[in-house]
């Protein structure tokens, strides 16, 4: 059963798990469960994603029960009117804020423009040796993102080389050994956390909110960190 955060006559928003595609995709077939038919099947409506989250990546996914209400949606997505908030936990210890605005290629080649604020929330250094450090240190940080590329969050956050844990792509292989043998956690650890945007009908501000999921909570609680503070 999929937890539902916001519900009305022409939105639904979900909290979606860590692991679960948005929709079948060629690129993964050996999936059998996808938010899409699983949200369909429990409301016993059609519904239509307006945005997109990766299959590793946990939160606030918005479906549209109507064609109408998911195109102006999609509208406000394209025009960077809906503000994102992601939580995630990084290696090292990241700058308290920046800016990183760095251009993505897409696999055809085209480059484009990415922009991403950030601010560390907290830090925390584990008396546990990896490499040739004495100690592991950490940062939770909230990613506003104000474009929608391909794997932004994780390009990004690799590029300034405070990687995503978890993240096997475009993270760090060791680091994503050391959690699955220190604690069998494979989990990617990014979170949509927020959504902002007006709704397309009745024209309210709404600011929608999905809490974190159990992985990502014990990770918090290793790191000595108070998921409420």
């Amino acid at each position: 059963m999929l937890e539902i955060i916001y519900q009305d006559e022409h939105l639904i928003a979900i909290n979606k798990p860590h692991g679960l595609l948005v929709h079948r995709s060629f690129i993964a077939n050996d999936a059998k469960e996808f938010a899409l038919q699983m949200l369909r099947d429990q409301v016993n409506r059609r519904v239509s994603p307006v945005h997109r989250l990766d299959r590793k990546t946990s939160g606030l996914l918005l479906f549209a029960f109507e064609k109408e209400v998911e195109v102006a949606l999609h509208k406000q997505f394209q025009e960077s009117a809906v503000r994102k908030k992601y939580m995630a936990i990084l290696r090292g210890y990241a700058p308290d804020s920046m800016d990183i605005d760095y251009p993505l290629v897409k696999e055809n080649g085209a480059i484009q423009d990415a922009f991403t604020s950030f601010v560390t929330v907290k830090r925390a250094e584990l008396d546990i040796p990896l490499g040739k450090h004495p100690t592991s240190r950490y940062s939770l940080v909230e990613a506003t993102p104000t474009t929608g590329r391909m794997h932004q969050l994780r390009k990004h956050f690799a590029h300034i080389c405070y990687p995503i844990i978890g993240d096997r792509k475009h993270g760090c292989n060791k680091q994503n050994r050391f959690f699955k043998e220190q604690w069998d956690m494979t989990t990617m650890l990014l979170h949509a956390s927020s959504l902002d945007f007006i709704h397309p009908v009745t024209g309210e501000q709404l600011n929608l909110q999905a809490g974190y999921h159990p992985e990502f909570t014990r990770v918090m609680s290793l790191m000595g960190w108070n998921e409420h503070e």
